[in-house]
C-alpha cells in the first residue's frame, strides 16, 4: 500500500563468540524479512560476536573473525532487498575499536554508524574496549574491501521508491541519554530510527524502553524500532529477554515475545504519510528541527513499496482503545473534561440553571449526565436542571419514558412540552401540502404514513426548530443555561437543523463521537452513578441501559402503525462506526481518499463491501464539505481527544470549499 515502509526487528539466537552461527542466524532472518518485502530490518548490537564477550572484544582474531562475518554477509545481501543494520566491534585503524552499525543492502555496504555514548556504570564497562563514536569527526570514511565506507554519526539512509523513507541509527546507550542522536536525526528529516541494542534485562525495564520509545516516536514524529539481545547471550552476571517493539507517533506497533528461545522476526508497516503529515501539521517540530541541524551525509538504496496484505493492525473504531482499562480511563477522562468545563462556564456566568431538551436518546442521556455532575460540582440542587420532553410527530411511548424516568431518576426538574401542534400550524401558515386539509396532529400523521413523500426536510426540521425556542424561552424564563447535545460525529455529517438543535448556548457534546459516547454512558452506569448521592442507582443503571439498547434515530417522521420507530438515522446517512473511521484519518492525519479505503477495507475485512465503503466514503466527503457552514458558527465546547472541529480550535475550513477532487478519487478507488 503506498505511503507505507515495512520495518522488521530481527532478534536471532546469539552464540558467544560463536561467529559462523551468528552469522547464519543473521542472513536466516534476513531471508525471512526479504520473503516479506521487508524495508529495514535492524538486528542488536554487536550481534556478529555477541554483546557479552567483554575483553575478548580486544582480541584481534574476534576482531578479524567479525569483519570477515560482515564481508560475507555484504556478499549474501546481493540477493536481499531490505537495508540491514548489524552490529559488530570494528577496529578503526589509527582511531580505535568501535561498537557499530553496519548498513548492508544488494551488496553493498553502505555505511558505518558508530556507538555516540558508552555506558560505564553499574553494570556496563564498555568504555573499557570502545572509543565514543561522539568523537569522530563529520565526513570521516574506514577502509574495508577495498572501499572507502562512510563512517560516523553524520550517517542516513534513503530508500529510493519510498519518498518518504528516511533511516537513523543509534546504538543502545545513545537511546537513555538526555540528547540522544536521534534527536538531530529527526530535526534533518529521518521519518525512522533504528536503535541496535544488547540491553541486558532487570525488574521493570521492559516499561522504561518502552516510555522511552513511545516519547522519542512521539516527539520526534517518526518510527522507533527497538531490538535487544535475544537468548544465547553470556548469563554470567546478566540475563537478556529478546525484547524488541517498534513504534510510531507515540504508539506500539508491535512487541516480540520476551524471553522466547527461538530467532523472531517482527514486522510492521509504518505509515510515512501519516508521519509527514504530523510534522506539518505541528509548525513547532519545524521551528525545533532548524535549531537542531547538523549537516548529514544521505547514503541511498532501493526500497519498493510493501507488498500486500498490509503488516499492521487498523482499528475498526480509532476513538476506542482496544484495551478495556485504558478505555474505563478514557471514559473517566472525557466524562471529567464535560462536566468540569461545564461548571467553570457557569460559574463565570453567575450559576444559572441548566436547560436540556431530552429525547430518551443517547446524547441528550450523557449530556443530562455530564449536567448532573457539574451541577454537583458547584453545590447547586439537581433541580436546576431543567429538562423538557418535547414529542413531536415522530416520537414513541419508549423514548418518551426513558426520557421521562432518566430525567426523575437524576433528581432533575422534568417538563413536557409537545411540538406537534405547533409544528403543524407553522407549516400551515407557509402552506405546506403535507397540511393542507389536516386540522389536527392525528391527520397530520395518519397523512405523513400514507404519503411518506410529503414528509420532506420542512416537515422534519420544523420541529427541531421548535424545540430550540422552547428551549431558549425556557432559559430566558428560567435565567438557565442551553446546554447542546449534538456530538462531534454529526457535526463532521452536519446532522442538525440549523438554528435547530445545531444551536446552543454551550456544547458539552462538541468532541465526543458517537462510537464513543454508549461507552462513556455505560462507563457511567456501571461506575459513577454509584458515587452519588441520593440517586437510585438500580433504578438510574437499569434506564442508561434501555436507552442504550434504543435504536439511533431523530424521531421527526411518524412512527409505524405499531408504534415502532421508523426513521432510523443510520439507515439514512450510513453507519457511525464507518463514519467516525472516515472522520479520524481525514481530519486527524488527512489521510487520501483511497488510502482511507484501503484502511477501511483492511480494517473491516468483509463485514463491508467495496461498493458499500465507497458509497458512505463518498456521502461522508460531501456533507463534510457542504456542512461547514454549521460548523463555523457552532457554540463553544471543551475539545476531548485529539479530533475537533470547534472553527475557534483544531479545524479551519471555507463554507464554499468543493468536495469534487476528493470525490472522483473515491470513485477511483479500484476497490
Amino acid at each position: 500500500m503506498r505511503g507505507f515502509a515495512r520495518i522488521a526487528a530481527a532478534v536471532p539466537v546469539c552464540a558467544v563468540a560463536d561467529f559462523a552461527a551468528n552469522r547464519a542466524h543473521i542472513l536466516g532472518l534476513w531471508e525471512e524479512a526479504h520473503a516479506a518485502g521487508v524495508n529495514v530490518v535492524v538486528f542488536p548490537e554487536l550481534s556478529l560476536c555477541g554483546y557479552s564477550v567483554r575483553d575478548l572484544f580486544l582480541d584481534g582474531l574476534l576482531q578479524d573473525a567479525c569483519v570477515e562475518s560482515l564481508r560475507l554477509l555484504v556478499e549474501a545481501s546481493a540477493a536481499l532487498a531490505p537495508l540491514a543494520l548489524v552490529g559488530l566491534p570494528l577496529n578503526v585503524r589509527g582511531l580505535g575499536l568501535y561498537n557499530v552499525a553496519a548498513a548492508i543492502q544488494g551488496g553493498r555496504l553502505l555505511g558505518i554508524v558508530p556507538k555516540a555514548y558508552l555506558p560505564t556504570y553499574r553494570e556496563f564497562e564498555e568504555a573499557r574496549w570502545f572509543r565514543p563514536g561522539a568523537e569522530v569527526p563529520p565526513g570521516e570514511t574506514v577502509r574495508l574491501f577495498g572501499e572507502d565506507v562512510p563512517f560516523g554519526l553524520d550517517l542516513l539512509f534513503a530508500g529510493d521508491g519510498q519518498r518518504d523513507l528516511l533511516v537513523g541509527v543509534e546504538i543502545c546507550e545513545d537511546y537513555w541519554v538526555h540528547v540522544p542522536p536521534s534527536v538531530y536525526q529527526v530535526s534533518a528529516g529521518a521519518t525512522v530510527i533504528c536503535n541496535l541494542s544488547a540491553s541486558n534485562f532487570t525488574v521493570g525495564k521492559a516499561e522504561l524502553r518502552r516510555l522511552l520509545g513511545q516519547s522519542a516516536s512521539d516527539r520526534g514524529k517518526c518510527a522507533y524500532v527497538y531490538v535487544a539481545a535475544g537468548p544465547g547471550e553470556s548469563s554470567t552476571d546478566l540475563a537478556f529477554d529478546a525484547d524488541a517493539f517498534l513504534c510510531e507517533n507515540g504508539r506500539i506497533l508491535a512487541e516480540s515475545k520476551r524471553f522466547l528461545r527461538d530467532d523472531q522476526l517482527l514486522v510492521a508497516d509504518v505509515d510515512l504519510e501519516v508521519l509527514v503529515h504530523e510534522r506539518l501539521a505541528t509548525p513547532t517540530f519545524g521551528d525545533c528541527s532548524r535549531a537542531n541541524q547538523k549537516p548529514f551525509r544521505v547514503q541511498r538504496f532501493p526500497a519498493s513499496t510493501p507488498p500486500p496484505p498490509l503488516r499492521r493492525a487498523v482499528p475498526r473504531h480509532p476513538f476506542l482503545p482496544s484495551d478495556p482499562r485504558t478505555l474505563a480511563t478514557r471514559c473517566w477522562e472525557i466524562f471529567e473534561i464535560q462536566s468540569n468545563a461545564l461548571a467553570t462556564r457557569m460559574q463565570a456566568i453567575g450559576r444559572p440553571r441548566l436547560v436540556l431538551g431530552v429525547s430518551g436518546g443517547l446524547d441528550s442521556t450523557h449530556a443530562a449526565l455530564v449536567c448532573a455532575a457539574a451541577l454537583d460540582m458547584l453545590g447547586q440542587p439537581r433541580s436546576d436542571l431543567i429538562c423538557p420532553t418535547m414529542p413531536g410527530l415522530g416520537t414513541t411511548a419508549g423514548t418518551r419514558t426513558n426520557a421521562e424516568r432518566l430525567v426523575a431518576e437524576l433528581g432533575g426538574t422534568f417538563l413536557e412540552i409537545p411540538v406537534s401542534e405547533a409544528s403543524r400550524m407553522v407549516l400551515a401558515a407557509v402552506g405546506h401540502p403535507a397540511v393542507d386539509g389536516c386540522a389536527t396532529v392525528e391527520a397530520l400523521v395518519d397523512r405523513l404514513r400514507a404519503q411518506p413523500g410529503l414528509a420532506d426536510v420542512a416537515v422534519e426540521n420544523v420541529q427541531a426548530r421548535l424545540r430550540t425556542l422552547v428551549l431558549m424561552t425556557l432559559a430566558n424564563q428560567h435565567r438557565g443555561l442551553v446546554v447542546g447535545t449534538g456530538d462531534l460525529s454529526e457535526k463532521a455529517l452536519g446532522w442538525s437543523t440549523y438554528s435547530g438543535d445545531h444551536i446552543s448556548m454551550y456544547d458539552v457534546n462538541a468532541g465526543v463521537p458517537k462510537t464513543l459516547i454508549q461507552f462513556v454512558i455505560r462507563w457511567a452506569a456501571n461506575e459513577r452513578i454509584e458515587t452519588w448521592q441520593g440517586a437510585d442507582a438500580a433504578a438510574l443503571r437499569e434506564t442508561l441501559f434501555s436507552i442504550l439498547d434504543t435504536p439511533i434515530s431523530p424521531e421527526l417522521l411518524p412512527a409505524d402503525a405499531d408504534g415502532q420507530i421508523a426513521q432510523l438515522t443510520e439507515s439514512a446517512i450510513g453507519p457511525y462506526e464507518l463514519h467516525d473511521f472516515f472522520l479520524y484519518h481525514v481530519v486527524r492525519h488527512g489521510t487520501r481518499p483511497g488510502k482511507v479505503l484501503d484502511l477501511a477495507k483492511h480494517a473491516f475485512g468483509d463485514a463491508y463491501d467495496a461498493e458499500t465503503l465507497r458509497r458512505w466514503c463518498r456521502l461522508f466527503l460531501k456533507r463534510f464539505f457542504q456542512n461547514q457552514f454549521k460548523r463555523s458558527c457552532t457554540a463553544d465546547g471543551p475539545k476531548v481527544g485529539m479530533v475537533a472541529l470547534s472553527p475557534r480550535g483544531d479545524w479551519r475550513m471555507p463554507s464554499d470549499a468543493r468536495p469534487a477532487a476528493w470525490l472522483a478519487a473515491v470513485d477511483a478507488w479500484p476497490g
